[in-house]
């Protein structure tokens, strides 16, 4: 196996481990986790398993953008002359690269405000208390337009495995 296929299969493992955990976080932790009593049990769950989940999904997203940028090496396209390029961004690789890109900065952003600030402060509040139902209300948005960006990080992914 050359350094780029094992390069491109660590990518490909981080990315399944990072965006599975969010879907099944959305999809299956939470759901369950919002029927557990007492409140205070709840939100101690919720706060152990977004713990551990925000280590776990931050070392994906370093493995991500590092393998990432060695696929971009790998392929020729980490210099200005490509990168600088109008030409480059008008084809359909380019703007497939250009999707991903934005959705990756995008979604690091808001995985940021998630993991540290408004989830932090929904696990802080009183359970079940007004300011802890708005708090986890935003944390869950935030955490879906996440896995969203993520979504549109795979469609680009893959048009790019297929030239674009």
């Amino acid at each position: 196996m050359s350094l780029y296929h094992a390069n491109v299969t660590l990518h490909l493992l981080a990315a399944l481990l990072w965006l599975g955990g969010l879907f099944f976080l959305a999809l299956v932790g939470a759901p369950v986790l919002r029927r557990v009593e007492p409140p205070a049990l709840r939100a101690e769950l919720f706060k152990r398993l977004g713990e551990r989940f925000r280590l776990v999904g931050w070392i994906a997203l370093a493995v991500l953008l590092a393998t990432g940028t060695a696929n971009l090496h790998f392929r020729g396209l980490l210099s200005t002359e490509v990168l600088g390029s109008a030409a480059f961004w008008a084809t359909p690789y380019g703007r497939a690269l250009a999707w991903k890109l934005g959705a990756v900065g995008g979604m690091l952003v808001i995985q940021a405000l998630h993991d540290f600030r408004w989830g932090p402060a929904a696990g802080r509040a009183v359970p079940d208390s007004p300011e802890a139902l708005r708090l986890r209300g935003r944390a869950a948005w935030l955490a879906r337009m996440s896995a969203l960006l993520g979504l549109v990080i795979a469609i680009a992914a893959a048009r790019l495995a297929r030239g674009g």
